[in-house]
């Protein structure tokens, strides 16, 4: 007891004692840097591998116990299936017809009409790089017998199905299950909320610009019609996309744009009224689990359901880290995010049957019945999260950590950089103090910070014109040979950087090792702040720069120098010719406001530009 009591309180000045712990600690850690670093990368990318794994994560619940899903008799029956099928036949006319988007919004607004529901139509034109994109929205407002309608519940098609990402597939069965459900809602008194319906024309842009009408939103590339019709503040939306003569399974679509979610519980209400009152089994997207996967003969048999049950899950990670990184919504439902609404879509993935209007109208109906009992946003479940089966998701604390590992890594080589830039070490010399023993004398050099910010700097503006370059019109009209040229200039203007005269680093620390110190702590520092705002860029980000911008260094070999150069311009530059991706994330952000491109453009191009100049520099 004495030894550990001595151990834990050492005689003399107890402050003393303290400062020496602690440089016993800082050197054990400043000697080990390397061991620690190459352990949190491991561990990050180890973590970002095990996040498919059935091990992880948790069984899905509802929260809010004002929802009550699946607990009200449905009353959808099959006079109301021939009536969407009586809609549907109409629809075809106005489709075999070649009709205009108007006529088909002034069609659907005069079936609303003579239900006896308030309607009317929006048109809108947006003005883009590509040219304008005009349409007509046609959109109803029944309103609440029992309240003042100050709250809104929306149930919304678009003309265009989500299939192949709006590719122009029609969306015929949706629409002609709002015009049904319309028809059935109307009857009944119960409801507290006002119902719009909702038919947006195209694919995401009517709805946009609906909601930006609603919401007296101002965008400065968008002519719409105020709307005729109001409501009060939406809290739920379904997206109801029907592409299909029948369907096997309803999945769920629910990324936003910006890489918002909607709140897990109306997920989770959705789940069980579909499987326990329409009876219609629920998949995350339309990823069909297979039983048939192949498996090596040499793995035990014990594994192959876990295997198996790891390939599944992994889709559906894989397929929502695609949505988020790109703040790309996944379906119409993704623009009531931006809004503060809780939307999702649910698609009927096409097959031969055996489900059709009944099964979807009785889901519907139970599904606005659950919304409507809320006397409050959503805000008791979750709003981070990664569904990895309808019935098993991963919470914000399972995930997040693995960027954040990576991120502290960078962090720590930054700072390990920066410290070792002000001190160099000299010959061992004769120390003349009392002992006459031998030592290591360090001495301090300066570090010349504004150059190296200027550098930085320079990225980001070039980056910034970068970006301006790719909206314009010249470069969406002339985009495979505009890529070229755009490519060139931005890939060898930072070359200047051989220019730059080798400086005594005796005296000043080298300008390429405080470039790479300050590199990396900026780009721990981007990665740290979005993982909250949106994991999956940040996980992105993760992969693309963690190593790469770790392992940047000069060489005293100029081919060297400049190939490692070519690979960093590849890395950050190479996107330039992927040419339908970069058209779509172009498209996103001029008419939805999607922040990716100009994200790449100013932060994730200038990071991977300031790698390849620590290359590029003197040693």
């Amino acid at each position: 007891m004495d030894r550990i009591r001595a151990l834990l309180r050492p005689a003399g000045d107890r402050n003393l004692n303290r400062l020496h712990r602690r440089q016993a600690l800082v050197s054990v850690f400043m000697r080990h840097i390397q061991l620690i670093k190459i352990t949190l990368f491991c561990l990050g990318y180890l973590w970002m591998l095990a996040l498919p794994s059935p091990r992880l994560g948790r069984g899905t619940y509802i929260d809010e116990n004002a929802l009550g899903p699946g607990q009200v008799n449905t009353r959808w029956n099959w006079g109301d299936v021939a009536n969407a099928d009586r809609y549907l036949e109409q629809l075809e006319g106005l489709r075999d017809s070649n009709a205009t988007s108007e006529q088909h919004a002034k069609a659907i607004m005069t079936e609303f009409t003579k239900l006896g529901i308030p309607a009317s139509t929006q048109n809108y034109v947006f003005t883009s790089s590509t040219g304008k994109l005009e349409g007509t929205n046609a959109y109803a407002v029944l309103s609440s017998p029992r309240t003042s309608g100050t709250e809104a519940m929306v149930i919304s098609a678009s003309r265009i199905s989500r299939v192949g990402e709006g590719d122009g597939t029609p969306n015929l069965r949706g629409v002609a299950t709002v015009l049904a459900l319309a028809n059935f809602l109307k009857r009944y008194s119960l409801w507290a909320k006002d119902i719009v319906f909702v038919v947006s024309d195209n694919y995401v842009d009517g709805m946009q610009a609906w909601l930006n009408a609603y919401h007296g939103e101002a965008q400065s590339n968008l002519q719409a019609e105020e709307l005729e019709l109001a409501s009060g503040v939406i809290w739920t939306a379904l997206n109801i996309d029907y592409p299909g003569h029948s369907f096997s399974h309803l999945g769920i679509f629910h990324e936003g744009i910006n890489g918002r979610l909607p709140n897990q519980d109306l997920l989770n209400s959705f789940h069980h009224i579909s499987r326990w009152t329409g009876g219609v089994p629920v998949l995350v997207y339309d990823h069909l689990e297979s039983h048939q996967s192949h498996i090596p003969s040499w793995i035990p048999r014990s594994l192959h359901q876990e295997i198996r049950q790891y390939n599944y899950r992994s889709k559906n990670v894989f397929r929502h880290i695609g949505y988020q990184a790109r703040g790309r919504g996944s379906g119409v439902h993704g623009l009531f995010h931006q809004f503060r609404i809780d939307a999702f879509t649910m698609f009927g993935v096409p097959a031969n049957g055996p489900h059709g209007f009944h099964s979807i109208g009785r889901v519907v109906e139970s599904t606005l019945r659950t919304t409507n009992n809320l006397l409050e946003r959503l805000h008791a479940s979750f709003f981070f999260y990664i569904l990895t089966t309808p019935e098993r998701f991963l919470k914000i604390g399972s995930f997040l950590p693995s960027a954040v590992l990576i991120s502290v890594a960078m962090m720590f080589g930054g700072l390990k950089l920066w410290s070792d830039s002000a001190w160099i070490p000299a010959a061992t010399v004769q120390l003349e103090k009392e002992g006459d023993g031998e030592g290591s004398k360090w001495i301090q050099r300066s570090r010349p910070v504004i150059p190296v910010l200027g550098m930085m700097l320079s990225t980001h503006i070039l980056g910034g014109i970068l970006y301006s370059v790719l909206t314009t019109s010249w470069f969406s009209n002339n985009q495979t040979v505009a890529s070229a040229l755009l490519f060139l200039p931005v890939a060898t203007l930072p070359l200047c950087a051989l220019l730059v005269p080798s400086q005594d680093t005796r005296i000043v620390a080298p300008v390429s090792q405080l470039l790479k110190a300050l590199n990396l702590c900026f780009a721990s520092t981007v990665i740290s702040i979005t993982t909250v705002a949106n994991f999956s860029l940040a996980m992105s980000l993760a992969i693309l720069l963690g190593i790469p911008l770790s392992i940047s260094s000069p060489s005293q070999s100029l081919p060297l120098r400049v190939i490692k150069y070519a690979a960093y311009i590849g890395l950050g530059l190479g996107w330039i010719f992927a040419g339908e991706e970069l058209r779509k994330a172009l498209w996103d952000w001029e008419i939805l406001r999607v922040w990716f491109a100009p994200f790449v453009c100013a932060v994730y191009t200038p990071l991977v530009l300031q790698a390849g100049l620590v290359c590029l520099l003197p040693v």
